[in-house]
Protein backbone atom coordinates (compact mmCIF):
# COMPACT_ATOMS: atom_id res chain seq x y z
CA UNK A 1 0.00 0.00 0.00
CA UNK A 2 1.07 3.61 -0.58
CA UNK A 3 1.58 5.69 2.34
CA UNK A 4 1.28 9.38 2.37
CA UNK A 5 4.22 10.74 2.27
CA UNK A 6 5.13 12.44 5.58
CA UNK A 7 7.73 15.08 6.21
CA UNK A 8 10.94 13.70 7.63
CA UNK A 9 10.95 14.56 11.69
CA UNK A 10 13.16 17.21 12.44
CA UNK A 11 14.09 18.81 15.96
CA UNK A 12 11.86 20.23 18.14
CA UNK A 13 14.17 22.61 18.43
CA UNK A 14 13.62 24.02 14.90
CA UNK A 15 9.87 23.58 14.95
CA UNK A 16 8.13 27.18 15.26
CA UNK A 17 6.49 27.83 18.51
CA UNK A 18 3.76 29.03 16.98
CA UNK A 19 2.54 25.92 15.54
CA UNK A 20 1.65 22.84 17.92
CA UNK A 21 3.99 19.60 18.05
CA UNK A 22 3.44 17.46 15.19
CA UNK A 23 3.13 14.71 17.32
CA UNK A 24 0.30 15.86 18.70
CA UNK A 25 -1.79 16.78 15.37
CA UNK A 26 -0.75 13.59 13.60
CA UNK A 27 -2.99 10.71 15.17
CA UNK A 28 -6.25 11.97 14.25
CA UNK A 29 -4.56 13.33 10.49
CA UNK A 30 -2.96 10.49 9.53
CA UNK A 31 -5.67 8.11 10.31
CA UNK A 32 -8.25 10.05 8.20
CA UNK A 33 -5.82 9.86 5.52
CA UNK A 34 -4.99 6.16 5.49
CA UNK A 35 -8.23 4.92 5.34
CA UNK A 36 -8.98 6.87 2.58
CA UNK A 37 -5.40 5.71 1.02
CA UNK A 38 -6.10 2.20 1.58
CA UNK A 39 -9.99 2.54 0.32
CA UNK A 40 -8.53 3.81 -3.01
CA UNK A 41 -5.51 1.76 -3.42
CA UNK A 42 -8.02 -1.89 -2.98
CA UNK A 43 -10.07 -0.39 -6.05
CA UNK A 44 -7.17 0.09 -8.02
CA UNK A 45 -6.02 -3.16 -7.57
CA UNK A 46 -9.16 -4.58 -7.77
CA UNK A 47 -9.85 -2.83 -11.50
CA UNK A 48 -6.43 -3.52 -12.48
CA UNK A 49 -6.84 -7.54 -11.85
CA UNK A 50 -10.40 -7.41 -13.26
CA UNK A 51 -8.05 -5.90 -16.72
CA UNK A 52 -5.24 -8.71 -16.40
CA UNK A 53 -8.09 -11.25 -16.33
CA UNK A 54 -9.70 -9.65 -19.33
CA UNK A 55 -6.46 -9.39 -21.21
CA UNK A 56 -5.80 -12.65 -20.45
CA UNK A 57 -8.86 -13.90 -22.01
CA UNK A 58 -8.64 -11.93 -25.13
CA UNK A 59 -5.51 -13.64 -25.45
CA UNK A 60 -6.19 -17.07 -25.46
CA UNK A 61 -9.99 -16.39 -27.34
CA UNK A 62 -7.26 -14.70 -30.23
CA UNK A 63 -4.86 -17.45 -29.92
CA UNK A 64 -7.46 -20.06 -30.33
CA UNK A 65 -9.13 -18.87 -33.17
CA UNK A 66 -5.03 -18.53 -34.58
CA UNK A 67 -4.99 -22.29 -33.98
CA UNK A 68 -8.39 -22.58 -35.62
CA UNK A 69 -6.99 -21.04 -38.79
CA UNK A 70 -3.99 -22.84 -38.87
CA UNK A 71 -5.88 -25.69 -38.54
CA UNK A 72 -8.67 -24.78 -41.30
CA UNK A 73 -5.39 -23.92 -44.00
CA UNK A 74 -3.39 -26.88 -43.50
CA UNK A 75 -5.40 -29.84 -42.06
CA UNK A 76 -8.54 -30.86 -42.44
CA UNK A 77 -11.67 -29.29 -44.10
CA UNK A 78 -14.55 -27.84 -42.49
CA UNK A 79 -17.90 -28.87 -41.98
CA UNK A 80 -18.78 -29.20 -45.60
CA UNK A 81 -22.00 -30.86 -45.37
CA UNK A 82 -23.42 -33.35 -48.30
CA UNK A 83 -20.15 -32.52 -50.56
CA UNK A 84 -18.01 -34.01 -47.94
CA UNK A 85 -18.76 -37.56 -49.10
CA UNK A 86 -15.74 -36.85 -51.59
CA UNK A 87 -13.23 -37.05 -49.00
CA UNK A 88 -11.54 -40.02 -48.47
CA UNK A 89 -10.67 -41.55 -45.21
CA UNK A 90 -6.90 -42.87 -44.34
CA UNK A 91 -7.18 -46.56 -45.08
CA UNK A 92 -3.87 -48.69 -43.79
CA UNK A 93 -3.46 -50.65 -47.00
CA UNK A 94 -0.97 -53.54 -47.21
CA UNK A 95 2.37 -53.71 -48.63
CA UNK A 96 3.50 -55.83 -51.82
CA UNK A 97 6.43 -57.53 -52.18
CA UNK A 98 8.30 -59.57 -54.84
CA UNK A 99 9.32 -62.65 -53.57
CA UNK A 100 13.25 -61.32 -52.18
CA UNK A 101 11.63 -58.53 -50.31
CA UNK A 102 11.82 -55.61 -52.73
CA UNK A 103 8.97 -53.23 -52.14
CA UNK A 104 6.59 -52.76 -54.96
CA UNK A 105 3.71 -50.88 -53.78
CA UNK A 106 3.27 -49.49 -50.23
CA UNK A 107 0.65 -46.55 -48.77
CA UNK A 108 1.96 -42.81 -47.86
CA UNK A 109 0.44 -39.78 -46.24
CA UNK A 110 0.12 -37.03 -48.90
CA UNK A 111 -1.85 -33.41 -49.18
CA UNK A 112 -4.85 -32.83 -51.33
CA UNK A 113 -5.84 -29.02 -52.00
CA UNK A 114 -9.69 -27.99 -51.59
CA UNK A 115 -11.42 -25.08 -51.19
CA UNK A 116 -15.15 -23.89 -49.83
CA UNK A 117 -15.89 -21.37 -53.01
CA UNK A 118 -18.22 -19.14 -50.40
CA UNK A 119 -14.75 -18.38 -48.21
CA UNK A 120 -13.64 -17.70 -51.72
CA UNK A 121 -12.71 -14.09 -52.74
CA UNK A 122 -12.22 -14.13 -56.67
CA UNK A 123 -12.34 -17.23 -58.25
CA UNK A 124 -10.76 -15.92 -61.12
CA UNK A 125 -7.87 -14.59 -59.41
CA UNK A 126 -7.60 -17.69 -57.27
CA UNK A 127 -7.20 -20.08 -60.15
CA UNK A 128 -5.18 -18.20 -61.82
CA UNK A 129 -2.60 -17.90 -58.71
CA UNK A 130 -2.98 -21.52 -58.45
CA UNK A 131 -2.05 -22.21 -61.70
CA UNK A 132 1.30 -20.52 -61.56
CA UNK A 133 2.33 -23.41 -58.79
CA UNK A 134 0.87 -26.22 -59.99
CA UNK A 135 1.09 -26.97 -64.00
CA UNK A 136 -1.56 -28.36 -65.87
CA UNK A 137 -4.08 -27.25 -63.45
CA UNK A 138 -7.45 -26.68 -65.22
CA UNK A 139 -7.86 -23.00 -64.65
CA UNK A 140 -11.58 -23.23 -66.27
CA UNK A 141 -12.82 -26.27 -64.48
CA UNK A 142 -11.21 -24.35 -61.37
CA UNK A 143 -12.83 -21.26 -62.07
CA UNK A 144 -16.20 -22.94 -62.24
CA UNK A 145 -15.91 -25.06 -59.51
CA UNK A 146 -14.80 -21.61 -57.51
CA UNK A 147 -18.10 -19.83 -58.46
CA UNK A 148 -20.41 -22.51 -57.36
CA UNK A 149 -22.49 -22.28 -54.58
CA UNK A 150 -21.29 -25.87 -52.50
CA UNK A 151 -18.86 -25.35 -49.16
CA UNK A 152 -16.21 -27.89 -50.97
CA UNK A 153 -14.68 -29.13 -54.14
CA UNK A 154 -11.50 -30.83 -54.88
CA UNK A 155 -9.25 -28.81 -56.83
CA UNK A 156 -5.63 -30.99 -56.58
CA UNK A 157 -4.93 -34.20 -55.01
CA UNK A 158 -2.06 -35.81 -53.99
CA UNK A 159 0.33 -32.58 -53.94
CA UNK A 160 4.32 -33.13 -53.68
CA UNK A 161 5.79 -31.11 -50.25
CA UNK A 162 7.21 -29.02 -52.94
CA UNK A 163 3.41 -27.73 -54.61
CA UNK A 164 1.87 -27.91 -50.83
CA UNK A 165 4.46 -25.42 -49.63
CA UNK A 166 4.06 -22.94 -52.62
CA UNK A 167 0.18 -22.74 -52.30
CA UNK A 168 0.64 -22.29 -48.96
CA UNK A 169 2.87 -19.19 -49.46
CA UNK A 170 0.22 -17.48 -51.30
CA UNK A 171 -1.82 -17.54 -48.46
CA UNK A 172 -5.51 -17.71 -50.71
CA UNK A 173 -8.58 -17.11 -48.80
CA UNK A 174 -10.87 -20.20 -48.84
CA UNK A 175 -8.20 -22.65 -49.46
CA UNK A 176 -7.12 -25.57 -47.77
CA UNK A 177 -5.19 -28.91 -47.63
CA UNK A 178 -6.66 -32.50 -46.84
CA UNK A 179 -4.22 -35.52 -45.81
CA UNK A 180 -5.25 -38.39 -47.13
CA UNK A 181 -2.98 -41.64 -48.18
CA UNK A 182 -1.51 -42.37 -51.35
CA UNK A 183 -0.83 -45.58 -52.80
CA UNK A 184 3.17 -45.83 -54.13
CA UNK A 185 5.22 -47.65 -56.31
CA UNK A 186 8.51 -47.41 -56.12
CA UNK A 187 9.54 -49.61 -59.62
CA UNK A 188 7.57 -47.71 -61.71
CA UNK A 189 6.54 -49.30 -64.61
CA UNK A 190 8.72 -52.13 -63.66
CA UNK A 191 5.88 -54.89 -63.12
CA UNK A 192 3.26 -52.27 -63.87
CA UNK A 193 1.16 -55.11 -65.26
CA UNK A 194 1.64 -57.49 -62.28
CA UNK A 195 1.02 -55.39 -59.56
CA UNK A 196 -1.68 -53.00 -60.98
CA UNK A 197 -2.95 -49.98 -59.28
CA UNK A 198 -5.60 -48.99 -57.44
CA UNK A 199 -8.49 -46.18 -57.20
CA UNK A 200 -8.75 -42.76 -55.30
CA UNK A 201 -9.94 -44.95 -52.28
CA UNK A 202 -7.24 -47.60 -52.65
CA UNK A 203 -9.34 -50.51 -53.97
CA UNK A 204 -7.43 -52.71 -56.29
CA UNK A 205 -8.57 -52.13 -59.68
CA UNK A 206 -5.95 -54.40 -61.61
CA UNK A 207 -2.90 -56.62 -61.27
CA UNK A 208 -2.29 -58.13 -57.93
CA UNK A 209 -3.99 -54.96 -56.24
CA UNK A 210 -7.27 -56.25 -57.51
CA UNK A 211 -6.25 -60.17 -57.37
CA UNK A 212 -5.74 -59.40 -53.39
CA UNK A 213 -7.85 -56.38 -52.51
CA UNK A 214 -9.58 -58.11 -49.72
CA UNK A 215 -6.11 -59.17 -47.89
CA UNK A 216 -4.60 -55.87 -48.40
CA UNK A 217 -7.42 -54.17 -47.18
CA UNK A 218 -8.28 -56.47 -44.59
CA UNK A 219 -8.73 -54.48 -41.10
CA UNK A 220 -4.73 -54.95 -40.23
CA UNK A 221 -3.61 -54.16 -43.99
CA UNK A 222 -1.63 -58.17 -44.16
CA UNK A 223 1.25 -57.03 -46.37
CA UNK A 224 1.20 -60.12 -49.54
CA UNK A 225 4.21 -61.33 -51.34
CA UNK A 226 4.49 -61.98 -54.97
CA UNK A 227 6.20 -64.72 -56.66
CA UNK A 228 7.86 -62.25 -59.10
CA UNK A 229 11.69 -62.08 -58.85
CA UNK A 230 12.94 -58.46 -59.76
CA UNK A 231 15.45 -59.52 -60.98
CA UNK A 232 14.31 -61.70 -64.06
CA UNK A 233 11.59 -59.00 -63.93
CA UNK A 234 14.21 -56.31 -65.02
CA UNK A 235 16.36 -58.46 -67.50
CA UNK A 236 12.80 -59.67 -69.25
CA UNK A 237 12.04 -56.64 -69.58
CA UNK A 238 14.98 -55.01 -71.13
CA UNK A 239 15.62 -58.21 -73.93
CA UNK A 240 11.61 -57.62 -74.74
CA UNK A 241 11.91 -54.19 -75.01
CA UNK A 242 15.09 -53.66 -77.12
CA UNK A 243 13.28 -56.57 -79.72
CA UNK A 244 10.75 -54.55 -80.01
CA UNK A 245 12.01 -51.63 -81.24
CA UNK A 246 14.67 -53.68 -83.16
CA UNK A 247 12.06 -55.27 -84.89
CA UNK A 248 9.31 -52.08 -84.74
CA UNK A 249 6.95 -53.89 -83.43
CA UNK A 250 3.75 -53.22 -82.25
CA UNK A 251 3.67 -54.88 -78.63
CA UNK A 252 5.59 -57.25 -77.04
CA UNK A 253 5.13 -60.09 -73.98
CA UNK A 254 6.84 -62.67 -72.01
CA UNK A 255 6.05 -64.75 -69.20
CA UNK A 256 9.14 -67.21 -67.12
CA UNK A 257 7.18 -69.74 -64.57
CA UNK A 258 8.48 -72.37 -62.60
CA UNK A 259 7.51 -75.65 -64.48
CA UNK A 260 7.24 -77.47 -61.17
CA UNK A 261 5.65 -74.94 -58.66
CA UNK A 262 3.95 -72.79 -61.20
CA UNK A 263 5.47 -70.02 -59.51
CA UNK A 264 5.39 -66.85 -62.37
CA UNK A 265 8.77 -65.32 -61.51
CA UNK A 266 8.60 -62.75 -64.39
CA UNK A 267 6.16 -61.18 -66.42
CA UNK A 268 6.40 -58.15 -68.93
CA UNK A 269 3.15 -56.68 -71.01
CA UNK A 270 4.93 -54.04 -73.68
CA UNK A 271 3.78 -50.95 -74.32
CA UNK A 272 3.45 -50.08 -69.71
CA UNK A 273 2.73 -47.37 -67.79
CA UNK A 274 2.90 -45.82 -64.98
CA UNK A 275 1.01 -47.64 -61.75
CA UNK A 276 1.75 -44.08 -60.17
CA UNK A 277 -0.15 -42.12 -62.17
CA UNK A 278 -2.56 -45.03 -64.40
CA UNK A 279 -5.14 -42.17 -65.70
CA UNK A 280 -2.59 -40.54 -67.58
CA UNK A 281 -1.85 -43.38 -69.69
CA UNK A 282 -3.68 -44.71 -72.68
CA UNK A 283 -6.10 -47.84 -72.44
CA UNK A 284 -3.43 -50.08 -74.42
CA UNK A 285 -0.75 -49.61 -72.19
CA UNK A 286 -2.34 -50.58 -69.34
CA UNK A 287 -3.59 -53.82 -71.62
CA UNK A 288 -1.85 -56.75 -69.61
CA UNK A 289 -0.85 -58.63 -72.92
CA UNK A 290 0.38 -61.39 -71.33
CA UNK A 291 -2.92 -62.55 -69.40
CA UNK A 292 -5.62 -60.21 -70.85
CA UNK A 293 -5.07 -60.99 -74.54
CA UNK A 294 -5.50 -64.17 -76.58
CA UNK A 295 -3.54 -64.80 -79.88
CA UNK A 296 -3.57 -67.22 -82.58
CA UNK A 297 -0.60 -69.08 -81.48
CA UNK A 298 0.76 -70.45 -84.42
CA UNK A 299 3.07 -73.33 -84.85
CA UNK A 300 3.43 -73.70 -80.45
CA UNK A 301 0.01 -75.64 -80.90
CA UNK A 302 1.96 -78.43 -83.11
CA UNK A 303 3.87 -79.70 -79.83
CA UNK A 304 0.49 -79.88 -78.27
CA UNK A 305 -0.57 -81.96 -81.64
CA UNK A 306 2.00 -84.38 -81.21
CA UNK A 307 1.67 -85.01 -77.83
CA UNK A 308 -2.39 -86.17 -78.30
CA UNK A 309 -1.14 -88.18 -81.19
CA UNK A 310 1.50 -90.21 -79.24
CA UNK A 311 -0.99 -90.02 -75.89
CA UNK A 312 -4.12 -91.75 -77.57
CA UNK A 313 -1.51 -94.53 -79.51
CA UNK A 314 -2.62 -93.12 -83.12
CA UNK A 315 0.81 -92.58 -83.59
CA UNK A 316 4.48 -92.65 -83.06
CA UNK A 317 7.42 -91.07 -83.50
CA UNK A 318 8.11 -93.18 -86.72
CA UNK A 319 4.57 -92.75 -88.09
CA UNK A 320 4.63 -91.14 -91.73
CA UNK A 321 2.36 -88.26 -93.32
CA UNK A 322 2.02 -87.44 -96.76
CA UNK A 323 3.12 -83.88 -97.07
CA UNK A 324 4.11 -83.50 -100.71
CA UNK A 325 1.03 -81.79 -101.61
CA UNK A 326 -1.10 -79.20 -100.15
CA UNK A 327 -3.67 -80.25 -98.14
CA UNK A 328 -7.73 -79.36 -99.56
CA UNK A 329 -10.17 -79.28 -96.80
CA UNK A 330 -13.55 -77.87 -96.74
CA UNK A 331 -12.94 -75.32 -99.57
CA UNK A 332 -9.50 -74.23 -98.06
CA UNK A 333 -5.88 -75.00 -98.88
CA UNK A 334 -3.41 -75.21 -96.23
CA UNK A 335 0.02 -75.54 -97.56
CA UNK A 336 3.68 -75.46 -95.17
CA UNK A 337 5.82 -72.37 -95.06
CA UNK A 338 9.16 -74.24 -96.28
CA UNK A 339 7.41 -77.40 -98.34
CA UNK A 340 9.34 -80.47 -97.98
CA UNK A 341 6.43 -82.15 -100.68
CA UNK A 342 7.24 -85.44 -99.05
CA UNK A 343 6.26 -87.55 -97.00
CA UNK A 344 7.62 -86.91 -93.47
CA UNK A 345 7.51 -88.92 -90.15
CA UNK A 346 5.56 -87.39 -87.20
CA UNK A 347 9.00 -86.10 -85.27
CA UNK A 348 9.80 -84.30 -88.93
CA UNK A 349 6.72 -83.00 -88.95
CA UNK A 350 7.45 -81.10 -86.00
CA UNK A 351 11.24 -80.28 -86.14
CA UNK A 352 10.35 -79.06 -89.90
CA UNK A 353 6.55 -77.88 -88.51
CA UNK A 354 4.64 -79.07 -91.38
CA UNK A 355 1.07 -77.34 -91.09
CA UNK A 356 0.28 -80.17 -93.59
CA UNK A 357 1.30 -83.11 -91.50
CA UNK A 358 0.23 -81.43 -88.26
CA UNK A 359 -3.48 -81.43 -89.81
CA UNK A 360 -3.47 -84.82 -90.97
CA UNK A 361 -1.99 -85.96 -87.45
CA UNK A 362 -4.95 -84.53 -86.06
CA UNK A 363 -7.46 -85.57 -88.22
CA UNK A 364 -6.65 -88.90 -87.54
CA UNK A 365 -6.72 -88.30 -83.67
CA UNK A 366 -10.36 -86.57 -84.60
CA UNK A 367 -11.95 -83.34 -83.56
CA UNK A 368 -13.45 -85.13 -80.12
CA UNK A 369 -10.03 -86.21 -78.81
CA UNK A 370 -8.47 -82.87 -79.40
CA UNK A 371 -11.03 -81.01 -77.82
CA UNK A 372 -10.57 -83.15 -74.83
CA UNK A 373 -6.78 -83.05 -74.63
CA UNK A 374 -6.67 -79.13 -75.30
CA UNK A 375 -9.27 -78.82 -72.43
CA UNK A 376 -7.11 -80.71 -70.01
CA UNK A 377 -4.37 -78.29 -71.21
CA UNK A 378 -6.89 -75.69 -69.86
CA UNK A 379 -6.23 -74.03 -73.16
CA UNK A 380 -10.04 -73.73 -73.29
CA UNK A 381 -10.84 -71.47 -70.71
CA UNK A 382 -9.06 -69.42 -68.78
CA UNK A 383 -5.59 -69.19 -67.31
CA UNK A 384 -6.14 -70.12 -63.69
CA UNK A 385 -4.09 -67.56 -62.19
CA UNK A 386 -4.92 -65.19 -59.54
CA UNK A 387 -5.22 -62.03 -62.37
CA UNK A 388 -8.95 -61.01 -62.19
CA UNK A 389 -8.12 -60.31 -66.18
CA UNK A 390 -7.19 -63.10 -67.14
CA UNK A 391 -8.87 -64.02 -70.68
CA UNK A 392 -11.25 -66.14 -71.59
CA UNK A 393 -10.07 -67.73 -74.88
CA UNK A 394 -11.39 -67.50 -78.28
CA UNK A 395 -13.14 -70.99 -79.52
CA UNK A 396 -14.70 -71.57 -82.68
CA UNK A 397 -18.14 -71.97 -83.23
CA UNK A 398 -18.09 -75.35 -84.15
CA UNK A 399 -15.59 -77.74 -84.25
CA UNK A 400 -15.65 -79.47 -87.63
CA UNK A 401 -12.67 -81.37 -89.76
CA UNK A 402 -11.69 -78.17 -90.90
CA UNK A 403 -11.25 -76.84 -87.27
CA UNK A 404 -9.88 -79.76 -85.82
CA UNK A 405 -6.84 -78.72 -89.17
CA UNK A 406 -6.54 -75.53 -88.33
CA UNK A 407 -6.38 -75.53 -84.90
CA UNK A 408 -3.71 -77.99 -84.90
CA UNK A 409 -1.21 -75.86 -85.98
CA UNK A 410 -2.23 -73.02 -83.91
CA UNK A 411 -4.73 -71.12 -86.13
CA UNK A 412 -8.68 -70.62 -85.53
CA UNK A 413 -8.39 -70.51 -81.69
CA UNK A 414 -6.91 -67.80 -79.76
CA UNK A 415 -5.43 -68.39 -75.89
CA UNK A 416 -3.62 -65.70 -73.57
CA UNK A 417 0.15 -66.11 -72.99
CA UNK A 418 0.35 -67.29 -69.53
CA UNK A 419 -2.28 -69.78 -70.43
CA UNK A 420 0.27 -71.16 -73.45
CA UNK A 421 3.33 -71.63 -71.33
CA UNK A 422 1.79 -73.22 -68.45
CA UNK A 423 0.46 -75.92 -71.28
CA UNK A 424 3.91 -76.51 -72.16
CA UNK A 425 5.29 -76.20 -68.63
CA UNK A 426 2.82 -79.53 -68.14
CA UNK A 427 5.11 -80.92 -70.99
CA UNK A 428 8.54 -80.05 -69.18
CA UNK A 429 7.05 -81.06 -65.72
CA UNK A 430 6.76 -85.20 -66.48
CA UNK A 431 3.07 -84.20 -68.25
CA UNK A 432 1.78 -83.02 -65.20
CA UNK A 433 -0.52 -79.64 -64.81
CA UNK A 434 0.56 -76.83 -62.64
CA UNK A 435 -1.65 -73.84 -62.34
CA UNK A 436 0.03 -70.78 -62.85
CA UNK A 437 0.50 -68.44 -59.67
CA UNK A 438 1.63 -65.53 -58.40
CA UNK A 439 1.56 -66.16 -55.00
CA UNK A 440 5.15 -67.49 -54.16
CA UNK A 441 5.57 -71.23 -52.61
CA UNK A 442 7.49 -72.67 -49.30
CA UNK A 443 10.04 -74.84 -50.30
CA UNK A 444 8.50 -77.75 -48.12
CA UNK A 445 4.88 -76.71 -49.63
CA UNK A 446 4.10 -79.79 -51.89
CA UNK A 447 2.09 -79.06 -55.22
CA UNK A 448 -0.20 -81.47 -56.17
CA UNK A 449 -0.88 -81.08 -60.14
CA UNK A 450 -3.04 -82.73 -62.53
CA UNK A 451 -2.10 -85.61 -64.94
CA UNK A 452 -2.41 -84.70 -68.28
CA UNK A 453 -0.33 -87.11 -70.29
CA UNK A 454 2.23 -89.96 -69.47
CA UNK A 455 5.45 -89.38 -68.56
CA UNK A 456 6.85 -91.17 -71.75
CA UNK A 457 4.57 -88.91 -73.91
CA UNK A 458 6.14 -86.03 -72.20
CA UNK A 459 9.67 -87.14 -72.73
CA UNK A 460 9.53 -87.24 -76.09
CA UNK A 461 7.61 -84.18 -77.25
CA UNK A 462 10.71 -82.57 -74.85
CA UNK A 463 13.27 -84.47 -76.61
CA UNK A 464 11.63 -82.97 -80.28
CA UNK A 465 11.92 -79.69 -78.45
CA UNK A 466 15.57 -80.26 -77.47
CA UNK A 467 15.83 -81.21 -81.83
CA UNK A 468 13.79 -78.48 -82.63
CA UNK A 469 16.71 -76.01 -80.94
CA UNK A 470 20.21 -77.73 -82.32
CA UNK A 471 18.96 -78.82 -85.92
CA UNK A 472 15.64 -77.10 -86.54
CA UNK A 473 14.06 -73.54 -86.67
CA UNK A 474 14.83 -72.57 -83.19
CA UNK A 475 18.44 -72.69 -83.21
CA UNK A 476 18.76 -68.96 -82.04
CA UNK A 477 17.14 -69.68 -78.86
CA UNK A 478 20.16 -72.13 -77.77
CA UNK A 479 21.71 -70.13 -74.46
CA UNK A 480 24.94 -72.10 -74.34
CA UNK A 481 25.26 -74.26 -70.99
CA UNK A 482 21.44 -74.33 -70.47
CA UNK A 483 20.21 -76.77 -73.00
CA UNK A 484 17.21 -75.09 -74.17
CA UNK A 485 13.98 -77.26 -75.50
CA UNK A 486 11.22 -75.23 -77.83
CA UNK A 487 8.97 -74.40 -80.35
CA UNK A 488 8.84 -71.52 -82.67
CA UNK A 489 5.34 -69.52 -83.58
CA UNK A 490 4.06 -67.64 -86.44
CA UNK A 491 0.77 -66.98 -87.51
CA UNK A 492 -0.66 -64.70 -89.41
CA UNK A 493 -3.36 -62.43 -88.06
CA UNK A 494 -7.49 -62.66 -89.04
CA UNK A 495 -8.38 -59.65 -91.52
CA UNK A 496 -11.81 -59.80 -93.51
CA UNK A 497 -12.73 -63.17 -93.22
CA UNK A 498 -9.08 -64.25 -94.10
CA UNK A 499 -5.39 -63.60 -92.99
CA UNK A 500 -3.29 -61.16 -93.28
CA UNK A 501 0.39 -62.74 -94.42
CA UNK A 502 1.59 -59.30 -93.58
CA UNK A 503 0.91 -59.09 -89.85
CA UNK A 504 2.53 -61.91 -87.65
CA UNK A 505 2.10 -62.93 -84.10
CA UNK A 506 5.90 -64.32 -83.80
CA UNK A 507 6.41 -66.48 -80.67
CA UNK A 508 8.84 -69.02 -79.18
CA UNK A 509 7.98 -71.41 -76.53
CA UNK A 510 10.84 -72.84 -74.34
CA UNK A 511 11.86 -74.83 -71.70
CA UNK A 512 15.30 -75.09 -69.76
CA UNK A 513 17.25 -77.10 -68.74
CA UNK A 514 16.17 -79.66 -71.25
CA UNK A 515 17.68 -82.72 -68.79
CA UNK A 516 16.44 -81.14 -65.24
CA UNK A 517 13.54 -78.80 -67.13
CA UNK A 518 13.11 -76.14 -64.33
CA UNK A 519 11.32 -73.26 -66.37
CA UNK A 520 9.36 -72.16 -69.53
CA UNK A 521 9.77 -69.16 -71.05
CA UNK A 522 7.02 -67.67 -73.76
CA UNK A 523 8.47 -64.60 -75.83
CA UNK A 524 5.74 -62.90 -77.94
CA UNK A 525 6.44 -60.18 -80.34
CA UNK A 526 3.14 -58.49 -81.99
CA UNK A 527 3.53 -57.37 -85.66
CA UNK A 528 7.12 -57.53 -85.58
CA UNK A 529 9.05 -56.26 -89.03
CA UNK A 530 12.07 -57.95 -90.68
CA UNK A 531 15.00 -55.88 -91.46
CA UNK A 532 18.66 -56.50 -93.18
CA UNK A 533 19.65 -58.84 -90.74
CA UNK A 534 16.71 -61.33 -90.96
CA UNK A 535 16.99 -61.42 -94.42
CA UNK A 536 13.54 -59.07 -94.09
CA UNK A 537 12.38 -62.40 -92.40
CA UNK A 538 9.76 -62.12 -89.18
CA UNK A 539 8.84 -65.05 -87.94
CA UNK A 540 9.32 -66.55 -84.76
CA UNK A 541 12.76 -68.29 -85.34
CA UNK A 542 13.76 -64.80 -86.46
CA UNK A 543 12.37 -62.67 -83.97
CA UNK A 544 11.36 -64.25 -80.49
CA UNK A 545 13.66 -67.04 -80.54
CA UNK A 546 16.58 -64.87 -80.46
CA UNK A 547 15.27 -62.83 -77.76
CA UNK A 548 14.56 -66.41 -75.77
CA UNK A 549 18.02 -67.14 -75.65
CA UNK A 550 19.13 -64.04 -74.72
CA UNK A 551 16.69 -63.99 -71.44
CA UNK A 552 17.58 -67.74 -70.41
CA UNK A 553 21.34 -66.33 -70.96
CA UNK A 554 20.96 -63.75 -68.17
CA UNK A 555 18.01 -65.24 -65.68
CA UNK A 556 19.63 -68.97 -65.29
CA UNK A 557 22.09 -68.08 -63.30
CA UNK A 558 19.83 -65.71 -60.89
CA UNK A 559 17.37 -68.70 -60.52
CA UNK A 560 20.34 -70.79 -59.41
CA UNK A 561 20.01 -73.29 -62.68
CA UNK A 562 23.50 -74.91 -63.08
CA UNK A 563 25.38 -74.57 -65.88
CA UNK A 564 26.25 -77.82 -67.76
CA UNK A 565 29.54 -78.64 -68.64
CA UNK A 566 28.39 -80.30 -71.66
CA UNK A 567 29.04 -78.38 -74.78
CA UNK A 568 26.43 -78.84 -77.06
CA UNK A 569 28.01 -75.68 -79.60
CA UNK A 570 25.33 -73.83 -79.48
CA UNK A 571 27.33 -71.53 -81.88
CA UNK A 572 26.69 -73.96 -84.15
CA UNK A 573 22.89 -73.73 -83.83
CA UNK A 574 23.03 -70.07 -84.44
CA UNK A 575 25.28 -70.64 -88.02
CA UNK A 576 22.86 -72.93 -88.80
CA UNK A 577 19.87 -70.86 -88.72
CA UNK A 578 21.63 -67.76 -89.91
CA UNK A 579 22.24 -69.91 -93.06
CA UNK A 580 18.76 -70.32 -93.18
CA UNK A 581 16.94 -67.28 -94.77
CA UNK A 582 13.73 -69.70 -95.87
CA UNK A 583 12.60 -69.96 -91.93
CA UNK A 584 9.66 -72.23 -90.83
CA UNK A 585 6.95 -71.14 -88.97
Amino acid sequence: MKLWPFRRPVSTETVNPALPPLAEAAPADVSRLLRLESDEAQALDQARSRLRILGLAVAVGFGLLALRSVEMAVANPVDVGSDASNTVAAVDRGEIFDRTGQVLATTLETHSLYADPTQVWDAGETAEALAGVLPGLDVERVVRDLSSRRRFVWIQRNLTPRQRQAVFALGLPGVGFRTEPRRVYPRGRLASHVVGYTDRDLAGLAGAERAFNSALSSGDGRPVALSIDMAVQFHLDEVLRASMIEFDALAASGVVMNVRTGEIVGMVSLPDFDPNRPMQSEARERLNRSAQSVYEMGSTFKAFTVALALETGTATLESGYDASNPLQLGGHTINDYHAEDRWLTLSEVFTHSSNIGSSLIALEVGSEAQRGFLGDLRLLERAPIELIESADPLLPRQWAQTETATISYGHGIAVSPIATIAAFAAIANDGVYVPPTLQPVAANETIVGERVMSSETARDVLALMRENVTDGTGGSAEAAGYRVAGKTGTAEKPHRGGYDSSRLISSFSAVFPYDDPQYAVLVLLDEPQGNESTYGYATGGWTAAPATGEIISRIAPILGVERSNEDHDSRAALVRAALMPEDYP
